[in-house]
């Protein structure tokens, strides 16, 4: 059993659950928990003790989620799940932002996104800290590629299974199929799918280099993790306490927002030298799929935000040039 804060006072101990929902401990989500979990026992002088979690070692994606609403999981770095508040889904607008100035202005401490999401999380029950930015998603996949919805006709590909990510591989012509991500490696060896999508290229490499053959940098969306803990203990603390841990996440954060495009970079590269074959459309195919994607899933996406929130995100998401 997962253990409770134990304690409210600047002087007594704690003990907190810390879990990321993906990578291992040798992963940059890996090394960013063990990173925030070590600045809090260090900023509390060891009142604040962390045990840190690593991808499939507490659960699926949702399960994990669930464990962080209800307080048996404390902190979490994790792509949020819509099931709670369907306005999470501003975190997967396709095509919102278009390149990394667009990205940072947008995602960070003082970015539009922000204003918008505080108050999403905290109707769930969970702080929200803020971003921590991977970089732009693509399709990764084995035996073809594609750059146009026409060429993607008959490429089956993994989807998170989080609205609006399916919806969107789907408009940009493949056959989407969600998939939880510890059965990603299975499903593409055995042909239920032919590769995986909307990850950064890290992903596709580390996991499914002797997979996959290509790797088309899309970037239909902006791959953006974020780090939340459970309301009800946030609560709980005194202001010194919840002083250590934010103080904590924020620079986790701010130093992922240095390091994300040069990881990225870092990565693109690595996948090269193994053999991956990386695409980038042209401008046109790219601006092609802009506008089918904004055309076609931007309106499932008012549906579920209503009109205000999309006002906002169209006034504000990137121009093509």
């Amino acid at each position: 059993m997962l253990l409770p804060i134990s304690a409210q006072a600047s002087d007594k101990s704690y003990k907190l659950v810390l879990a990321a929902e993906s990578g291992d401990r040798n992963s940059v989500n890996g090394k960013a928990v063990a990173s925030w979990a070590s600045m809090i026992k260090e900023k509390s002088k060891g009142r604040m003790k962390v045990n840190v979690f690593y991808q499939g070692e507490l659960g699926g994606q949702q399960e994990m989620f669930d464990q962080l609403v209800k307080g048996n999981i404390h902190m979490m770095l994790t792509w949020p799940q819509t099931s709670y508040d369907k306005r999470i889904v501003v975190n997967y607008i396709p095509y919102l932002v278009l390149d990394w100035d667009d990205a940072i202005k947008s995602y960070s401490q003082d970015g539009w996104l922000r204003k918008i999401m505080d108050p999403v999380y905290k109707d769930i029950g969970l702080k929200y800290f803020g971003p921590f930015p991977e970089g732009f998603g693509g399709i990764g996949t084995k035996g073809r590629y594609a750059t146009s919805v026409e060429k993607a006709k008959g490429i089956k590909v993994r989807s998170q299974p989080i609205f609006p990510l399916p919806q969107t591989v789907q408009a940009m012509g493949f056959e989407a199929v969600p998939i939880d991500w510890a059965e990603v490696y299975t499903s593409i060896q055995t042909g239920v799918v032919d590769g995986d999508s909307s990850n950064v290229i890290y992903w596709d490499y580390e996991y499914f280099r002797d997979q996959l053959n290509y790797f088309v940098q899309s970037s239909h969306n902006f791959a953006s993790y974020s780090l939340l803990m459970n309301g009800a203990t946030w609560d709980k603390m005194d202001a010194e306490d919840r002083g250590i841990i934010e103080s904590a996440a924020q620079a986790v954060i701010e130093q992922q927002f240095k390091n994300a495009k040069a990881e990225d970079d870092k990565w693109v590269a690595a996948a090269q030298k193994a053999g991956i074959k990386y695409i980038v459309p042209t401008p046109q195919e790219k601006g092609a799929w802009v506008e089918r994607v904004r055309k076609t899933v931007w309106p499932q996406i008012e549906k579920e935000l209503g009109s205000e929130i999309m006002t906002q995100v169209r006034t504000n998401a990137s121009t093509p040039k």
